[in-house]
């Protein structure tokens, strides 16, 4: 890609030191723009980006001053540097006036051509490295913005990773993986005295007939709507996982006693229960499905997270056993 050149306007009324700008300056390595007015000098100035203004002070109409406070007024044009150039240059007075109105340096009439190059020279390296820099910098801003939307699809990645983890893909649950985790923060968090959890652990009578007479899609979409009323029918603060199969964990939080337990399983018994509007390998119809449920409260004197699941399994084998569609409490 090539690099434009960088440009430089020249302001004079003479056309004669026009012409003389212009040889001086052939081989400045930039391009240069002509104007024999003020006005003609802040037209150009809106249209083009310069290196370098090389102002006439003594001009009719609008002299160098004046044109130097309108370029300085003007948001996308202040930066550029101006040289004033005048017979006035042992004028103290109109060269304070002269930076005041933005100049950054002056040459004297008639032009000693070494100095005026060496000082072309000079400010055409300076705006070389300010267009590096601004390069540098826009290619880092970009950069940094690539990397934003990298880092944040990394997250999104890394977060959708970590639910696939740690969640059944089928109904969206917790799995067996994070189950055990809850299960292990709600012993940690009960307290000594208070309320305290109870592990209810589900199977779905029936589920195998579903599977067997509407196919596995049908079975899917039946543990999909049971998961979704087990979301739907519980309090927030429980836990509802899928262990695998047909078979579903209930981290009941805040239980009082017994009773209130097992009314509150016995709810999700009935909430089981109710039919089941399905699409199968038939075409549709009506799923009628229970559950069997076996609790066990958290007491202290079970040691671990095994001991409270092999206690709920225990009662679980007993709602089977006692001919299902119940709750059974551990003893």
């Amino acid at each position: 890609m090539n690099t434009p050149l960088p440009k430089i306007l020249v302001v004079d009324d003479t056309p004669a030191n026009l012409v003389a700008m212009r040889h001086l300056l052939a081989d400045s390595g930039a391009q240069l723009f002509e104007a024999g007015s003020g006005n003609e000098a802040l037209a150009l100035c809106l249209d083009h980006e310069f290196a370098l203004i090389l102002l006439d002070v003594n001009m009719p109409e609008m002299d160098g001053f004046e044109v130097a406070f309108l370029i300085g007024e003007t948001e996308q044009l202040r930066e550029t540097p101006i040289i004033f150039v005048t017979a006035a240059y042992a004028d103290d007075i109109n060269r304070i006036r002269g930076y005041h109105f933005g100049a950054v340096d002056y040459i004297a009439k008639p032009i000693n051509d070494m100095i005026l190059q060496s000082k072309v020279r000079v400010f055409l390296e300076l705006y070389k490295a300010r267009a590096e820099l601004r390069s540098a910098l826009a290619t880092l801003e970009e950069r940094n913005a690539q990397l934003k939307v990298e880092i944040a699809e990394r997250l999104r990645i890394e977060e959708r990773i970590r639910h696939q983890a740690t969640h059944d893909m089928l109904t969206g649950l917790p799995n067996r993986v994070l189950f055990h985790d809850r299960l292990l923060t709600a012993m940690q968090r009960v307290p000594r005295h208070g309320p305290g959890f109870a592990l209810a652990l589900l199977d779905i009578d029936g589920f195998k007939g579903v599977n067997d007479n509407h196919g596995h899609p049908a079975g899917d979409a039946l543990l999909q709507a049971i998961a979704g009323r087990l979301i739907v029918g519980l309090r927030s603060n429980d836990t509802v996982a899928r262990l695998g199969g047909d078979e579903f964990a209930l981290i009941l939080e805040d239980v009082d006693d017994e009773d209130s337990l097992l009314h509150r399983c016995q709810e999700v018994c009935t909430m089981i229960a109710e039919p089941y509007q399905l699409q199968g390998s038939k075409g549709p119809f009506e799923a009628k499905v229970s559950a069997s449920i076996g609790i066990a409260l958290w007491r202290e004197s079970r040691q671990s997270d095994e001991d409270l699941i092999q206690a709920a399994d225990r009662a679980l084998y007993r709602a089977k056993d006692e001919g299902k569609n119940r709750c059974v409490m551990s003893v």
